[in-house]
């Protein structure tokens, strides 16, 4: 039997969002293929082999393999594609939210990695690495002329190996050199805090530790808020790209009592599942407020989605990206894994955000700082070539700004939740009425 996962992907974000673990074969069975398409096989398999003899320079075989398939994937749209061996070991790593690394939230600056912080008990924070440090050189190579992406996959690596970082500091003389020891890093799935008499809390990805991270979250904002005093919670789904379906079912459930969460159709339409809340709500009923934009994608799509139809939770921001496929990956041993857009997700409603998106029941727009203006931070599947066209995708397509300010006094959408919360401010649409849920009959 064949092991496969099933995946959610946000299009032209960053990060791969994921589904749950599927067992067994596919849900439809493809047609045998006819005489006609072992002619063209034979055909791409002359055209190879002419290539391979001919071209100016000896071309690389596996390279014409390899975009010679993803050449046919991209085609369908743009979620499918092949991954070798090392791309679908990155995923296996995002999706399991942990690995060999320093431990040090990064950005590009100057052409240099600028620590923005280390994250707290690892081996680079025990090293003396602090924020605001730039990382001149990995192991005596020279950062610039780097991408962010490359700078990171350096730091990563095998636990217990060492790596040498050169660091700038502001007031050093001169540049330091520390020897960093690699360990596992966890990284945090759910960020939190209080504000006052509002728990906060932020699903920055869909990891397997998702669901874990945002019932820590919740019980200690509880511990450290009376539940007399406690106005409510606003869960941050913005810039947010997706993430295992079974997290995102869990973390829907866990502000749910009952009703259906999200269901998948695929080829066949007897090929449909469906993923029902249990009873018990862990905020136990307290008013929730949902923050999304153009950053919110599929998995973090599915739980606005799910909050919004069984009216728990109000929706505030901006139109989401609306990537609403299924993308199946099938592992191929030493050779990669395939990744095969396989069913579209559905509301709780009925409805499809593919090329659509979620609408939040209170539009609240957040302007971009002078440095931004000017620039298209749009981002939507509906923009994207090839996409699979929704059914309810229409001509305003999906999407909208991405954009989130660093500072909270200046992110109006947060301000927003949060006067909703303490009746500052009044809308039709909060609290929402349960009775009235939208339902899939």
């Amino acid at each position: 039997m064949m092991r496969k996962l099933s995946l959610l992907f946000a299009g032209a974000l960053m990060g791969a969002s994921a589904m749950s673990l599927v067992y067994g074969a596919p849900g439809s069975t493809a047609n045998a293929a006819g005489s006609e398409t072992y002619k063209q096989l034979a055909i791409f398999g002359d055209i190879f082999e002419r290539v391979r003899a001919q071209y100016v320079t000896p071309p690389d075989d596996k390279s014409l393999v390899e975009n010679a398939i993803n050449g046919m994937l991209t085609s369908l749209d743009p979620h499918s594609s092949y991954m070798n061996a090392e791309e679908a070991q990155d995923m296996r790593v995002q999706t399991k939210g942990e690995f060999g690394g320093l431990g040090i939230e990064v950005t590009m600056e100057n052409d240099l990695v600028k620590v923005i912080t280390p994250i707290d008990d690892t081996p680079a924070a025990k090293a003396g690495v602090l924020a605001g440090d730039y990382i001149a050189k990995i192991d005596g190579e020279e950062v610039r002329g780097l991408s962010l992406n490359d700078a990171v996959e350096k730091m990563r690596g095998l636990v217990n190996t060492p790596i040498k970082l050169t660091i700038l500091r502001q007031g050093a003389d001169k540049p330091i050199e520390l020897t960093v020891v690699r360990d596992i890093i966890k990284v945090k799935a759910v960020k939190f805090r209080v504000e006052n008499d509002i728990g906060y809390m932020k699903i920055t990805s869909f990891t397997e530790k998702t669901h874990d991270d945002l019932e820590n979250a919740i019980d200690t904002i509880k511990k450290q808020v009376p539940d007399e005093k406690l106005k409510g919670y606003v869960l941050d789904l913005r810039l947010n790209p997706g993430g295992l379906l079974d997290q995102a079912v869990s973390v829907s459930d866990a502000f749910l009592t009952r009703g259906e969460i999200v269901s998948t159709r695929g080829r066949d339409p007897k090929d449909v599942t469906r993923f029902d809340a249990r009873p018990g709500d862990d905020i136990d009923g307290k008013p929730l407020v949902v923050l999304v934009n153009g950053g919110s994608a599929s998995a973090s799509e599915i739980v606005a989605g799910a909050l919004q139809d069984l009216r728990r939770a109000t929706v505030v921001g901006t139109q989401s990206f609306g990537k609403g496929s299924v993308q199946t990956i099938v592992p191929l041993g030493e050779n990669g894994a395939l990744r095969l857009t396989t069913a579209l997700y559905y509301t709780p409603s009925g409805k499809s955000i593919q090329g659509k998106g979620i609408t939040p029941d209170i539009k609240v727009d957040q302007p971009l700082p002078p440095d931004l203006q000017g620039r298209d931070l749009t981002r939507g599947e509906s923009d994207l070539k090839g996409h699979i066209k929704g059914s309810d995708e229409g001509d305003t397509g999906s999407g909208s700004a991405a954009y989130v300010p660093p500072e909270p006094k200046d992110d109006l959408q947060l301000i927003f939740a949060e006067q909703l919360l303490r009746g500052e401010k009044t809308d039709p649409a909060f609290p929402p009425n349960p009775d009235k849920a939208v339902l899939n009959q």
